[in-house]
């Protein structure tokens, strides 16, 4: 049976203890760090030092590091080990294929979650991640999958997928949607009856809400650098002609 690790209950029992004695002052569970943002794709030094110090002084509970491929960026245990001194909990989200390659670069701390992306057993993908899950849960990681569901998700897959997660003893399963629409968001809730136990299912209702949350906030500042670049090519042309 999955049961969230110690390290995690007292991070959300703090999150709601601060949520009822101090509503107005908001603080995300998550927030949500890009390695793209930090990380140089090609070399292990940081793009700035002053993005990862306002990562470390972030109110948030726990910092989720995904979106681009994390351990695409040679930098990323730095990265990570930098992030571990300070007292967030760090949630590593990554599609696998290389965890198994670079596992030995990071250390097995108690505020680190190795979250491992799994939405179908039985993709090719999915089985090079399972192994890689195994081989993270052996060398004493906590171990997590995570689940994104569309409109349409296969039920008969997670069905599967669970007694494979119960069987590797992992330490949780969370299931999210991949959009906000009343569609994807109705089917998730669905789908995170498949999840074995009630703490993590709670806890990926919090995750899908701040994720979503984030990217919605992350779509609508780049929109506008978008539409200043695209006047700015605009403006270029009118001075040509």
């Amino acid at each position: 049976m999955m049961r969230i690790p110690a390290p995690l209950t007292v991070a959300l029992t703090k999150a709601r203890i601060a949520r009822i004695f101090k509503p107005r002052q908001h603080r995300n569970l998550l927030d949500f760090v890009d390695p793209a943002e930090v990380l140089h794709l090609g070399s292990a030094h940081p793009i700035s030092h002053d993005k990862i110090r306002g990562f470390l002084s972030s109110s948030a509970a726990a910092l989720w590091i995904g979106g681009s491929e994390p351990l695409d960026h040679p930098g990323i245990a730095h990265f990570v080990r930098a992030l571990a001194q300070s007292r967030h909990l760090i949630f590593l989200e990554t599609n696998g294929i290389l965890l198994r390659r670079r596992i030995h670069e990071f250390q097995p701390l108690p505020q680190l979650f190795l979250v491992v992306r799994v939405d179908a057993q039985e993709k090719s993908d999915s089985k090079v991640a399972i192994e890689s899950l195994r081989a993270a849960r052996l060398s004493g990681f906590f171990t997590v999958v995570h689940s994104v569901v569309n409109e349409a998700p296969d039920f008969d897959e997670l069905s599967q997928l669970r007694a494979v997660l119960l069987e590797m003893d992992l330490d949780g399963w969370l299931i999210t949607g991949a959009s906000a629409t009343p569609e994807v968001v109705g089917r998730a809730a669905e789908a995170r009856s498949c999840i074995p136990s009630a703490a993590w299912r709670w806890f990926s209702t919090r995750v899908e809400h701040e994720l979503l949350a984030q990217e919605k906030s992350r779509a609508s500042t780049e929109l506008p650098r978008a539409e200043k670049r695209h006047g700015e090519t605009c403006e270029e042309g009118m001075k040509v002609a």
